[in-house]
This record gives structure tokens, C-alpha cells and sequence, in this order.
């Protein structure tokens, strides 16, 4: 895997079993905000729809996981291989945007 390109203005070649994964969770996700707005559009009760936005928080959360897990275990594992220290500083400034 060409990791070099991993890093947000860059690219990443993903294996086709990574590329299906995130795909069918988004696809799960995407599946979820549409019945959101159907409940909205229905005048649902609104802890109802917050127990479904909720939801969709998580399935998020759980989606970046997976995705961060992935990087970790290919990008920088191999820039660090390649003695690309400065892969550390990306990995440790992404944690905090993401733990904001």
C-alpha cells in the first residue's frame, strides 16, 4: 500500500475489502440521516428523532475508528518503518481534532 499519501491533502490506495467496509457503514450511515429527515418531515416526536441523531453520532464514531485503526495500521506503521518520525506529530495533531 502506497501509505506516503495518506495525509489530508493527499491520497490512499485502499485494498478492496477496506474500500467495501467503509463504503456499506457509510452507505448504513447515509441510510440513517435519510430516515432522520423522514421523521422530521412525518412531525415525529423530537426525543425520538434525538435517539436517532444519537444513533448516527455513534455509527460516525464507530466509522472513524475503524478508519483511524486503518491508518495507524498501514500509513503510519509504514512511514515509520521508512523512518518518517514526522508521522508521529500527524498522528498525535489528528487525535486532538478528533478528541475536540
Amino acid at each position: 500500500m502506497a501509505c506516503e499519501n495518506c495525509h489530508s491533502n493527499k491520497t490512499k490506495q485502499r485494498s478492496e475489502k477496506e474500500y467495501k467496509a467503509l463504503i456499506n457503514r457509510l452507505n448504513r450511515i447515509e441510510g440513517q440521516i435519510r430516515g432522520i429527515k423522514g421523521m422530521l418531515e412525518k412531525n415525529a416526536y423530537c426525543t425520538d428523532i434525538m435517539v436517532q441523531v444519537s444513533a448516527v453520532n455513534a455509527a460516525l464514531n464507530s466509522f472513524n475508528k475503524e478508519l483511524l485503526a486503518n491508518h495507524i495500521k498501514t500509513c503510519v506503521a509504514e512511514d515509520i518503518r521508512n523512518g518518517k518520525d514526522e508521522t508521529i506529530d500527524d498522528l498525535v495533531a489528528t487525535l486532538q481534532k478528533l478528541m475536540r
